[in-house]
């Protein structure tokens, strides 16, 4: 969700970021493996997108890149095209740069929409043109700084095998065609996560192997009233994302479900993130966690399917998660009761989650191995990720689909048919969801337990034929996304079947139980949730009692 989808839903004036992504970064002596991490979920409403894909090439000069931007396919302009671009498959390059964002808006005035580039653009042609992390950081910045950037703030995750960046970013205003921006290196021994909330505050700028700044980005900030005092105190969030209620509870409350997972510790900042306190009274969250354990990609995945369960920010514990204990709520967040205005929690795994991805980034393994993306379109708590690897020479079909989109269904793709099931589920929650983790989960172990023979053989081809090596390794991916659909397919007209008219056809050993006759089913009522049944009750006192006879 961008910014002209929020300002349409009304939600600027009362300062809530765009709260359409979230982000982990994991440095490379935090994983079990050594693999430097990052994900994505893109959170957007009513967004449809496939596995984007740019073909490697070689540019004459005078070649232009016109410039679309993705949300809205409006076009901005156009750009001298760079001499060479490399393979770009989803978010991931054949040098395993890996890039992300989320959007934390920042401050109105200062948007360009005069501006050529489009954030999301930016992203493609930092992949496009990058072999490394601190590469993307210049192409990204200089681009920007050259030709203008029209999108509202944004935080990026910059990541190669070696390295893991966040970048945040702004514009200066109308016509400006510039920005302000800094980087920071995450430590390799720690974990970053970032969602709708500027996360760079004081660091040490005088460590210029791991921090980077725009030459103009505190004396700007000098200039319109931003920030005043030392550079040394110079915080990039305060000065040009100032905390509000919406960007403590409703996005940064995401980054610290996130820590609490991975170490202890986190339950002082839960004032900060239920944004009621002044700032002054507060301490904000750390920029990373140094997290108890190494993480796998498994332990990553978890993260990203977090709903506040067992803290006091969970959803399933009052009559808004209806009768089968949701975690969810329906859109919008903001809404209002009799001129009061209220608004509902925003957990890491939600509904409109179009796709979202893990990299694992590998620098001791041949890029064509190494570099890996764990894949799933919808929201990421009810897909199983599959994997496609960066130097794939095709998309798997299910998730680049020819006649699907936004506007039609198609059963051979994976954003409808996993978008199919989730949708059952959301509305009977506490039901039908144990099934659809069971699916997940066996799967998702089948790719976990398959993934060090399939490498262990594609490394023995690429040291012979590189081309047999990426072939295999993208047979492998296009079969594996393929029976994760086939399963997703089955798993939805078994539900239909099974769960149909809010009553359970018993089964058996996967067959269901049938009458004398065989002709009907046999069937359970199980009826809502014992804490719904409670909150039920004491909502409406002894209206719905039966009398004692």
């Amino acid at each position: 969700m961008r910014r002209l989808v929020m300002m349409l839903l009304g939600c600027v004036a009362w300062c809530v970021p765009a709260l359409g992504c979230t982000s982990v970064l994991v440095g490379k002596n935090a994983s079990v493996d050594g693999s430097v991490m990052c994900t994505y979920n893109i959170d957007t409403w009513g967004g449809f997108h496939k596995m984007y894909r740019f073909e490697a090439g070689t540019h004459a000069p005078g070649t232009m890149r016109k410039i679309y931007d993705r949300d809205y396919r409006n076009y901005h302009g156009q750009i001298p095209e760079a001499p060479v671009t490399y393979l770009v498959t989803g978010n991931i390059n054949e040098w395993q740069v890996a890039i992300s964002e989320t959007t934390f808006d920042g401050r109105d005035e200062l948007v360009d929409n005069k501006g050529i580039i489009d954030y999301c653009s930016l992203m493609d042609l930092g992949l496009q043109r990058s072999r490394s992390a601190r590469e993307a950081i210049k192409v990204m910045t200089s681009l920007a700084e050259k030709y203008g950037y029209c999108s509202s703030g944004e935080t990026f995750t910059v990541c190669d095998p070696r390295e893991a960046w966040i970048l945040e970013l702004i514009g200066c205003g109308p016509g400006s065609k510039s920005v302000v921006w800094i980087a920071v290196r995450v430590p390799d021994d720690a974990v970053l996560a970032h969602a709708n909330q500027s996360r760079i505050r004081k660091v040490n700028l005088a460590d210029t192997a791991n921090v980077m700044i725009s030459k103009n980005c505190i004396s700007f900030a000098r200039k319109r009233g931003y920030f005043k005092g030392a550079d040394s105190e110079f915080s990039f969030c305060d000065a040009y994302n100032p905390p509000t209620f919406g960007g403590r509870r409703l996005a940064d409350s995401r980054v610290w479900a996130i820590y609490r997972r991975l170490t202890t510790g986190m339950d002082r900042y839960l004032p900060y993130v239920e944004g009621k306190k002044p700032m002054a009274e507060v301490e904000p969250l750390p920029l990373w966690i140094i997290p108890d354990k190494k993480l796998s990609v498994a332990d990553v995945i978890a993260c990203l399917r977090d709903h506040f369960e067992g803290t006091p920010l969970a959803m399933d514990n009052d009559l808004g998660a209806g009768l089968y204990d949701s975690p969810f709520r329906p859109q919008p967040l903001r809404y209002e009761v009799d001129g009061t205005t209220l608004f509902n929690e925003r957990s890491v795994s939600t509904p409109h989650t179009a796709f979202t991805w893990v990299c694992q980034l590998r620098d001791f393994m041949p890029r064509e191995v190494g570099g890996l993306m764990w894949w799933g379109n919808d929201d990421s708590a009810m897909v199983a990720y599959t994997p496609v690897y960066c130097c794939a020479d095709r998309v798997p079909r299910c998730y680049d689909t020819p006649d699907a989109d936004a506007f039609h269904f198609s059963q051979d793709n994976a954003y409808w048919v996993c978008n199919w099931v989730s949708n059952m589920v959301y509305p009977r929650y506490s039901l039908l969801y144990p099934e659809l983790e069971q699916v997940r989960d066996s799967l998702q172990a089948s790719y976990f337990a398959r993934q060090a023979e399939v490498e262990r053989h594609a490394l023995e081809l690429v040291a012979a034929d590189r081309d047999s090596a990426i072939s295999y390794l993208s047979d492998y991916s296009c079969e594996v996304g393929e029976q994760m659909l086939a399963r997703w397919r089955e798993m939805a007209t078994h539900m239909i079947v099974k769960y149909n008219d809010g009553v359970v056809r018993e089964e058996v050993n996967g067959k269901y139980k049938r009458s004398a006759s065989g002709f009907r089913p046999i069937l359970t009522r199980p009826g809502m949730t014992q804490k719904a049944r409670r909150r039920l009750h004491e909502a409406t006192g002894d209206r719905f009692e039966v009398p004692k006879e």
